[in-house]
Order: structure tokens, then sequence, then C-alpha cells
């Protein structure tokens, strides 16, 4: 009959009561979590307007006993008397949820810090993994007029789930033009009542379609790292080539190993500091943690292998042509984790990037603070926890830091192990073109950088040449004036015609 049929329209989490929900939470001796006490305002809201618009079709959300109950009872195979299994009722707690939508107050915050004797239902909630994921049922009561808001004629139509990745699923699927789906009843009448699902969702723009496709096409070709944006900074020309008077620096870079750490268990916390005339794109990641790893004996030491790769784009302005420029530095610290989810600093090292391009293999020794007595290391070993840098720039020179001398007098560190680098770094300018093609002129900065691929010692006599000329400057300043004034007119003096 046409009083049978219905169309409604849901939203995301978007709570429909039943007959049943709404006679159960008027009842104020029913409600007794802070969830029943706020549907039974929204209830009571529902009735002095009018009453809920919705008849047959209804929801459970993420936060209803329903979406508890349905996933630990939920069957593997048709058998009225099916046991579940050990790994099955393991399975059903892996997931946890807040029964509640409303924040915490502080008073239940607090917890025991010791559960002397906990229960197997304790247990199973609390040493299990939380899995990111959220939950809808769409439900009808396909009861008979005069018995709606029994929950033996409750039926599932739809079941939503979207994980912490974004993936959504929608189970049975969307119908399209496939026919309806179709549910018959076990009563005496064998009703069959049929229902289609369609996505009320606004759909995608072409525009939006077409630039989406476009991003994922240059994603599988290798290329969308770095022809997305162009940062108005400076950098690369719409075709990917650095703009004049750049230098755009290309590291792939690898996070090979940890070796003779005191602590098992390790991963890497890194981060690239930019100096001044080096920029990169708003999308570049310039930090980034390894996985955890356990480590394994390697002759005399155990090694912890991570092989966690890292991709880093910058671009360097060239300001002044006989100013060298400054590198980057890669910063990075080496924790454990222990088995109750603690962590310690094992250690702190920094890396300044080649100059010259090519494969670079670089083992990096670290340190990490100490504090004298033994009261420091028991607290080290019993509760976990160590002395850490508040700002990583402290382990060469602060970023905070303006003055000309850096006294760490005081300061008492132990030397622990070591992390093993290899970094593949590209260098490319319109300069090193230019010097090609006129190499009789010396260009900038930029040109004689770009002759490293043949001359990579370029850098450090430039360098050590600079350092020699402040020396003999220094050692100028030192001598007496008496001294430089006698040896100045000892110079014979050209005649005069």
């Amino acid at each position: 009959p046409p009083e049978d049929e219905e169309k409604a329209e849901v939203g995301w989490q978007e709570k429909l009561f039943s007959q049943f929900e709404v006679d159960l939470y008027l009842n104020e001796s029913a409600c007794q979590t802070p969830l029943d006490w706020e549907y039974h305002e929204e209830i009571q809201k529902l009735e002095k307007a009018g009453g809920r618009k919705n008849c047959r079709i209804f929801t459970y959300t993420d936060h209803d006993r329903f979406t508890n109950l349905e996933e630990l009872c939920q069957k593997v195979t048709d058998l009225d008397n099916e046991v579940p299994s050990y790994l099955v009722e393991r399975m059903a707690n892996v997931r946890r949820r807040r029964q509640d939508r409303r924040p915490a107050e502080a008073s239940s915050l607090k917890s025991k810090i010791i559960t002397w004797e906990p229960s197997e239902e304790f247990i199973k909630n609390n040493h299990v993994i939380n899995t990111p994921i959220q939950t809808m049922y769409i439900m009808g009561d396909l009861g008979p007029y005069g018995k709606l808001g029994q929950r033996e004629y409750e039926n599932v139509l739809c079941t939503i789930k979207v994980d912490g990745n974004g993936v959504i699923t929608v189970k049975p699927d969307f119908n399209g033009s496939k026919g309806a789906y179709r549910i018959e009843l076990d009563g005496e009448q064998r009703e069959v009542w049929e229902y289609t699902i369609e996505n009320a969702s606004a759909q995608v723009q072409p525009e939006e379609m077409e630039h989406e496709q476009r991003v994922f096409r240059d994603v599988r070709t290798g290329h969308g790292a770095y022809s997305v944006v162009l940062s108005n900074r400076g950098g690369s020309d719409p075709h990917g080539d650095p703009l004049p008077g750049t230098l755009r620096l290309l590291v792939n870079g690898e996070i090979v190993s940890a070796q003779g750490y005191e602590y098992d268990n390790l991963y890497v916390h890194f981060f690239l500091e930019l100096p001044n005339r080096w920029s990169s794109s708003p999308f570049q990641q310039l930090s980034g943690v390894t996985q955890t790893c356990a480590t394994k004996k390697v002759g005399w030491e155990n090694v912890a292998y991570f092989c966690y790769p890292f991709t880093v784009e910058m671009f360097y302005t060239i300001e002044n042509e006989d100013s060298l420029p400054e590198w980057p530095v890669l910063y990075f610290e080496v924790l454990s984790l222990d088995f109750w989810q603690r962590y310690r600093v094992e250690g702190y090292g920094s890396l300044v990037l080649p100059a010259s391009p090519g494969v670079h293999v670089l083992t990096i020794p670290t340190w990490r603070p100490v504090e004298l007595g033994t009261v420091a290391e028991m607290r080290r070993f019993f509760i976990g926890g160590s002395p850490e840098l508040e700002d990583l720039t402290y382990i060469r020179i602060p970023s905070t830091f303006k003055g000309k001398r850096l006294s760490r007098f005081g300061f008492r560190t132990q030397t622990t192990g070591s992390v093993t680098f290899r970094l593949y770094c590209l260098q490319q300018s319109k300069a090193f073109l230019e010097n090609s093609a006129l190499r009789q002129r010396m260009q900038s900065v930029l040109d004689r950088l770009g002759g490293f691929s043949q001359q990579s010692s370029v850098y450090n006599v430039l360098e050590a040449f600079q350092r020699a000329r402040r020396r003999m400057q220094d050692a100028r300043e030192s001598l007496p004036q008496d001294l430089i004034s006698t040896s100045a007119s000892s110079v014979p003096q050209p005649l005069e015609p």
C-alpha cells in the first residue's frame, strides 16, 4: 500500500530515532548514561515540534549500543548454535568505542595507576589496538502498523564504515542500474520488502574531477612531487627547470641503520633546517619519523636496519656572487621504545648535506645528555625517560643564538651509537649550461659549484683560501705598529723623473 512507501535522506552519523527509542528514552527511569539523557532531551524537543518525520527508516550511529552488539555478535556461519572461537572473541574486541559524545569531565579522567585485580572484561578492553574507524547503520522497522517499535522487526538496510585513511565502505552497495534489494520476513504473511540505496551527495564538478585525475596521473609517473605547485619565493619554472640565479638541490636520502645503542626497538625522528636564501615548496615535507625497528646482533654491535627513504627538494637563490652558500643541516634524534610503550632518548646528531653531487654514505656519531649520579640512570632504566633537548638546533648552534661565543660549560654528554645515511644528491642550475657554453668566462658561484662533478675540491679550496686570508689579517693586526712602519719604510721608493 502507498502508506508503506517511505524515502529518507540520511547524512553521515545523523541520528534518526525509531519508535522503540522514542518510547524508551521518553521514560526518565530508563536513562542511565550521559548519551541516554542527551537522547531524552532531543526526543522531548522532537515531540514539542510535532514528532519525528521518519516512520520506518531510522539509524544507529557510532555511539549507540547496537553498533557494539552488532560487531560482537557477528557470525561466521549460518548455524544457530555457532560457538565463537578464541580468535573470533579476541578480534571482536579489537576496536573500542566511546559511549559518550560529550567531552569527558575532569573527574572522569582520573584513573587508577595500578589495578590489582583486573577482570577478564577489563583485560579485553585495555589490551587491544584502537583502530580509528567509525560505523553507521541505516535500519528499517518492517513491522505491521500498530506494532511499530518492536525489536524483532528491525532489519539492517545498509552498513557504512569509514576508517582513518578515509576509505568508505558501503554494504550493500548503491543500487545504480541494479534492481532493488529484497528482504523476506519469516512471519505468517511472508511479507517481502524492497528497498534501494542511492548516493545523495553533491556530485564532483568536472574541473575538480579532471584536476584529481591529473594529480593521480602525475603521482603514478613519479613527477607529482615536483610539478604540483610552484612557490612564489622562486624555484622552478612551469617546465621544471630552475629559474636564473637559482640552484636546485634534490636529495633522495635513506636512513640505512642505527648501531651501537643501549636499548632495543629504535626509531629516528629527523627534520631539515633551511638557512637563509634557501626555500622549498609549501607542500614539501621537511621532517619525518621512521618505523620502530628491532635490533639484531651483527658482530659486536646491535644493529637496527630501517632502510627508510625520504626525498627533499630545495632551492638556493644567490645574493652575492662572491659568497658561498650555507648548506642545509639535517638534525635527528634516536629514541627507543620499551614493552610498556615508554620511550628514551638514545642520541642526538646532525648532518650537513654534502656540497657535491653524487652518492654519499655517511655514518654520523651521536650523543645524549646525562646527569650525575646513579639515580638518573636508575630512573632511565625503570621508569623511562631521560634528559632531552628542548631545541634540537642546540646540537650545533641554536637558532636563537645571536652572540659571538657559545659556552657549553657544565653541559655533560655521553657518546652513544651512530646512524648511517645514504644520500643521492643532484644539483641543477641554468648557470651550469652557461658555463659549458662560455668556458672562457668565470661566472658566478653557481658556475663554480657546477664543476663539482669534475673537480669536487673547488668548494674546499675556496673555503681554505678564505680561512688563510682571515688568519693573515688577524696576524697582521697583532703585530706592533712600529714594526709595520719599519718594514714599510724599507721598501725602495720609485725615483721621480
